[in-house]
């Protein structure tokens, strides 16, 4: 007999009451090997969050985006607002990972590094049992009247989590204006720096409210990624459940062999960051943190009982539990697949990243060509735009055509450009009337000093045709 787990969970989400009030959720401190984990992996998150702006790689941040400049330093990379097309390939790789490991895995990116349960049970909710105290008492004194113990608790909870939404904020705002400018800002009159300052309390104020009231309800009812879990998953995936041949009938210890393994504690219950209960199956809500399996293992071995009644498994292997995992599906082949394209897609697109730019433009609002002493005269201009971090010098030079005898007038053929700075520089090109005709290119080479390989530019000569053309 099939004993496939429910999908949905009965009756009202885990975040509201029966009459539709908003539940609290109030999880209880758990211990075991996947919390001490999960504690392992907001450490080292919170600390790469915090160190980023400090690290000094070719004397700049390691993450900097400088929108002001429109310049942005990855890891010792300088890119500027024309390389902006390559965070198609960041995005789309950021999303495959997702994909992928959420087909193999479950929702354990939600459980264990998603930013909104790093900073909450990480940061947040320590404050609050910090201050607090456990779950019980929490439950109890809420449920109390205004006194004493209740307010002071209360405001020292919330200006702790104003402080800190402060700091993180403050700290989020460096990686756009560098970590000395923000230190030089919080010196000065919010005057002046409006922009930044305004960032910075609107940051504060989003992660207040977030963390300090709406909580689980931003994964629950904003974020997508709870909801596509369906069409990612399959029934192979490793996900948190429930063995129900195993602890169904539930009941209190007893000798009663008619009863399951689940003695009905509801410690899994409490013990859950979004208030669901894992016994009624796989449910939208589960951001598969495993707190329920720690919290269960930890009842089963006082019991003496084997654990793994709340498990990492497939929901195959919970309907049978002798079907060996299986890793390798048809889907896992399709994503190879698409893994490789991008990888050759990412590839190209690296190599095509040039350390400068140079574009041939025409002057804005002036005539097309002039035609003087039997000559036509075109003017252009070259556009530079240094992309790296450095002075660049940069040398702009004719390339000769053997078909005409183009005069070429370059006022500076060398450039040094600042790191991240442009200049337009003016090239006048001369061409005997007698000389033109359709279809001729004006061609010049740029070459930077620090640059393998040149730029050749081309633009159509103008002038006037000769009848009969």
């Amino acid at each position: 007999m099939s004993r496939r787990l429910p999908v949905l969970q009965d009756g009202p989400a885990s975040s509201l009451n029966k009459d539709g009030s908003r539940n609290y959720v109030h999880p209880a401190d758990v211990s075991g090997r996947f919390t001490r984990i999960r504690w392992v992996v907001f450490a080292v998150l919170m600390v790469i969050y915090l160190i980023l702006p400090l690290i000094q790689i070719g004397g700049r941040p390691a993450v900097f985006l400088d929108i002001e400049h429109r310049r942005f330093f990855l890891f010792g990379g300088s890119f500027n607002a024309q390389d902006f097309w390559l965070v198609f390939f960041l995005l789309t790789g950021i999303a495959f990972v997702l994909i992928v490991v959420t087909t193999l895995w479950g929702r354990v990116w939600c459980g264990y590094a998603c930013p909104q349960t790093v900073f909450l049970e990480g940061v947040y909710r320590r404050i609050e049992r910090l201050v607090e105290g456990p779950r019980n008492a929490r439950l109890k004194r809420n449920a109390g009247p205004w006194n004493g113990d209740k307010i002071w608790r209360k405001v020292a909870k919330h200006a702790l989590f104003v402080l800190f939404s402060l700091f993180f904020s403050h700290f989020f705002l460096s990686y756009f204006v560098s970590l000395p400018s923000l230190l030089d800002m919080m010196q000065r009159s919010p005057s002046e720096h409006p922009q930044a300052f305004g960032w910075m309390a609107a940051m504060s104020l989003v992660l207040y409210g977030n963390f300090a009231w709406f909580r689980e309800q931003l994964c629950l009812i904003i974020c997508p990624y709870g909801r596509l879990q369906s069409t990612l998953t399959d029934r192979d995936t490793l996900v948190i459940g429930y063995d129900v041949a195993r602890g169904e009938p539930r009941g209190k210890k007893s000798k009663d062999e008619k009863l399951g393994d689940c003695v009905d504690c509801a410690r899994c219950v409490q013990v859950c960051p979004t208030g669901i209960d894992i016994r009624n199956g796989l449910q939208l809500e589960c951001i598969g943190c495993a707190a329920c399996v720690d919290a269960c293992d930890e009842v089963m071995t006082k019991l003496k009982r084997p654990t793994g009644l709340v498990r990492y498994d497939s929901q195959r292997r919970f309907d049978d539990a002798s079907i060996k995992p299986k890793l390798l599906r048809p889907r896992l082949f399709i994503y190879v697949a698409v893994f490789l394209a991008w990888v050759v897609g990412m590839v190209f697109a690296l190599r095509s990243h040039e350390p400068f730019a140079a574009n041939l433009l025409r002057p804005p609002g002036g005539t097309p060509f002039v035609v003087e002493d039997g000559l036509v005269r075109n003017t252009v201009q070259v556009h530079l735009v240094n992309k790296t971090d450095h002075t660049v010098t940069y040398r702009i030079e004719p390339v000769e055509n053997d078909a005409v005898s183009f005069e070429y007038v370059v006022p500076t053929p060398e450039v040094s450009l600042d790191g991240g700075a442009d200049r337009h520089v003016p090239v006048i090109v001369r061409l005997p009337t007698s000389e033109v005709r359709r279809g001729l290119q004006v061609r010049l080479r740029v070459r930077a000093e620090d640059a393998d390989q040149p730029i050749d530019l081309s633009a159509t000569f103008l002038g006037p045709l000769a009848s009969g053309e």
